[in-house]
């Protein structure tokens, strides 16, 4: 999917949702473990209910590894029943991979070729050489980690080097790298205040922004520093929505907090075009 095709779904649906699989079986209602696959019903359902207030999709791969060989078939399916029958929507395979350029060129074809997402997240701390395989591919995005969301960013990404802030660096970097217009990045809703600051190096960038709902994210903040004049923002909510509800209809009960936020995505959209 083309950056231009996913702005047009955004006004389309008047949403930029961004909705995460992350499915742990401890967690979802305790009718679907009797399924052959509870993993997959669970997404499926989760899907049919909520894709028209969606833009996009995020399992985790994570939390299907962890369940070996039937878990990446349950991931498998997932993306197959997205693409036949929901192929208007982006989907994000958030992998968190790089490594040196031979074995990032086998990560992107695994998510790019065999289970055809249209993006994948990526980890830009072995630098160039372990990004550019990813961007080579056609219509295709990596998404790659900016600035996160969780406590340990402070670790890294906001110490100064050399009078800039390493995210900073990171971002200023990867504009000179081959294909960079495949780019788009991690930006954490709980920092919202760096937004200003991260559209001053990526104005038109879109930024793939988790952390809205569980995590205490502002979207309302998020848009006001974050948006760019084409939207530029997925914002991703994962255990807001899909673990909503544990009882039968918990996927009509996903529907409903998905359209609270559609609902609130539609009047800052509104506000924007006017």
């Amino acid at each position: 999917m083309t950056t231009q095709e996913l702005i047009e779904q955004i006004k389309i649906k008047k949403s930029f949702l961004c909705i995460g699989l992350d499915v742990d079986l401890n967690k979802i209602p305790e009718h679907l473990l009797k399924e052959e696959d509870p993993i997959f019903a669970f997404n499926k359902a989760i899907i049919d209910a909520t894709h028209h207030l969606c833009v996009a999709y995020k399992p985790n791969t994570a939390f299907y590894e962890a369940y070996g060989l039937k878990g990446w078939k349950s991931l498998e399916k997932t993306i197959n029943y997205l693409n036949e029958n929901y192929p208007e929507v982006y989907t994000i395979a958030d992998a968190k991979r790089g490594d040196i350029g031979n074995t990032s060129t086998m990560y992107a074809k695994a998510f790019f070729e065999d289970l055809a997402f249209d993006s994948v997240t990526v980890a830009p701390y072995m630098g160039k050489d372990s990004v550019e395989p990813f961007l080579a591919f056609k219509d295709k995005h990596t998404i790659m980690l900016a600035l996160t969301s969780n406590a340990g960013a402070f670790d890294f990404q906001t110490k100064t080097v050399d009078g800039k802030e390493l995210y900073k660096q990171v971002l200023e970097t990867s504009k000179s790298w081959t294909n960079s217009e495949n780019l788009m990045y991690v930006v954490g809703a709980t920092k919202a205040e760096y937004f200003a600051e991260i559209r001053k190096i990526i104005p038109n960038s879109f930024l793939l922004v988790p952390g809205v709902g569980a995590q205490g994210g502002n979207l309302q903040d998020v848009c006001k520093y974050g948006m760019s004049d084409n939207i530029g923002l997925l914002i991703n909510s994962s255990r807001g929505i899909i673990y909503a509800s544990k009882e039968e209809g918990f996927a009509n009960t996903a529907a409903l907090k998905a359209e609270e936020l559609q609902k609130e995505m539609e009047q800052i959209l509104n506000s924007k075009s006017q």
